[in-house]
């Protein structure tokens, strides 16, 4: 029996994608290990969104020459579809999977012997179509679901069309399939996953169109019993509609929590982004959920040293952050990417004020959850406690995402509990 260890770098599509490339190995008699240990086969789904992904892609190919020379490497994901020369000529790599080909993995491998130089597998991503649907199963707690993948959009920072191709989605009825087998697998909370999440319902199925909406499909979820708890990982600004955030306030299994992409909070800045809505329509969308759901969690994903970034236009995104009523964010430092429309843009900030910028709007997220937090002590909250002991405690989230760490009790685990914030 041939072992296989497997690596992921990057969003949680991708460990969904990791987890169900790890099922089709083991179908086909894998033995699966972890990928601190020696394996026959190593596979590293890869990130390109920043350049630390890239480089430590690199790194985890150099530990695996170091552990096992003899075994066979293969790298996929988004790095491996935009720059697949680039990873063949990395020593020690023997199979780069494009977008089209990663979930044909087992097929591959049948055919791959150590030794040959690296075989690349892979398209024009405008080439890549259907939809391959995944889910992450680490405990029976809570598991991730992709049920859309690609987008549309052309951000001018963005590597993720061109890795990813365009949107396409799974059907509602195949969602649902899935949802029951989770349900049935003891899962509880389930998170819906896509790179451009309320894009859903584009693609063809049994050969035809079909259009279907994101607001269908969660409706369809809320009516289907099996699940108790859904969230939705990330939803653009200008496709959380009205009527989604209505639904989510008065739904029975949607729980008050939103994660929305902001990335600056300067017009300026959003116009050379090439983003889809400005400031405004952002402040009414958050104004909109906390006026029905005042409990809600908001995250927010904001980018700071993007090209012509001055201190004045990012003091306009301190400014706004600081008087939005979010929860958290989610820092991301620009970097340069190739065959962006970014990359050539003049104003280019300096690393070191990048940096630091970062590390400014980090603060202001602690300041924030932990405002956030305090505003819900007293309160009652279900909990989903989690599996995995730390020292003899054990941690949960509430439905509005306030972690709650507490002594061991084996008979919490992927229980919901009525907890009382303190």
């Amino acid at each position: 029996m041939k072992s296989v260890a497997f690596h992921t770098l990057g969003c949680k599509l991708n460990f969904s994608e990791t987890s169900t490339l790890s099922r089709t190995l083991e179908a086909e008699g894998f033995l699966k290990k972890e990928f601190e240990e020696e394996a026959d086969v190593y596979v590293i789904n890869t990130c390109s969104v920043t350049e630390n992904a890239d480089k430590e892609c690199r790194q985890l190919v150099r530990r695996i020459q170091r552990r096992a020379p003899e075994s066979l490497v293969v790298i996929t994901g988004c790095y491996a579809q935009l720059k697949p020369q680039e990873i063949a000529s990395i020593p020690g790599v023997d199979l780069v999977l494009g977008a089209a080909e990663k979930f044909n993995i087992a097929e591959h491998l049948r055919e791959l012997s150590k030794g040959d130089s690296a075989k690349i597998c892979s398209c024009e991503i405008e080439d890549v179509e259907g939809f391959h649907a995944s889910y992450s199963v680490n405990d029976r707690t809570r598991t991730f679901l992709k049920v859309q993948d690609g987008c549309d959009y052309n951000c001018s920072f963005c590597t993720i069309p061109l890795a990813r191709g365009h949107s396409r989605s799974d059907s509602i009825e195949g969602v649902l399939e899935n949802v029951k087998a989770l349900s049935q697998s003891g899962t509880r909370e389930i998170v819906l996953t896509g790179i451009n999440l309320g894009d859903f319902g584009k693609g063809t199925h049994g050969g035809k169109k079909r259009e279907e909406t994101f607001f269908e499909l969660i409706q369809e979820l809320d009516a289907t019993d099996g699940i108790d708890r859904y969230r939705i990982s990330s939803i653009e600004p200008n496709l959380l509609s009205n009527e989604i955030i209505d639904f989510v306030a008065q739904s029975r299994r949607f729980m008050p929590h939103f994660h929305i992409p902001l990335q600056s909070g300067s017009n300026e800045v959003l116009g050379q982004m090439r983003r889809r809505y400005r400031r405004e329509l952002y402040a009414d969308r958050v104004a909109r959920i906390k006026e029905l759901m005042p409990h809600c969690c908001i995250g927010v994903d904001v980018i700071v040293g993007f090209p012509g970034e001055t201190e004045e236009l990012f003091r306009e995104t301190f400014d706004f952050l600081h008087q939005l009523d979010v929860s958290y964010f989610h820092v991301f430092t620009y970097s340069e990417r190739a065959n962006t429309l970014a990359v050539d843009m003049p104003g280019a900030v300096p690393m070191h004020i990048r940096q630091e910028r970062n590390k400014v709007l980090r603060n202001l997220s602690y300041q924030k959850m932990q405002y956030f937090t305090q505003q819900q002590m007293g309160a009652k909250r279900a909990v989903l406690f989690e599996s995995a002991e730390k020292s003899g405690m054990m941690e949960g989230f509430t439905d509005n995402y306030i972690k709650v760490r507490t002594p061991y009790r084996e008979e919490w685990v992927n229980e919901i509990v009525d907890w009382e914030l303190r």
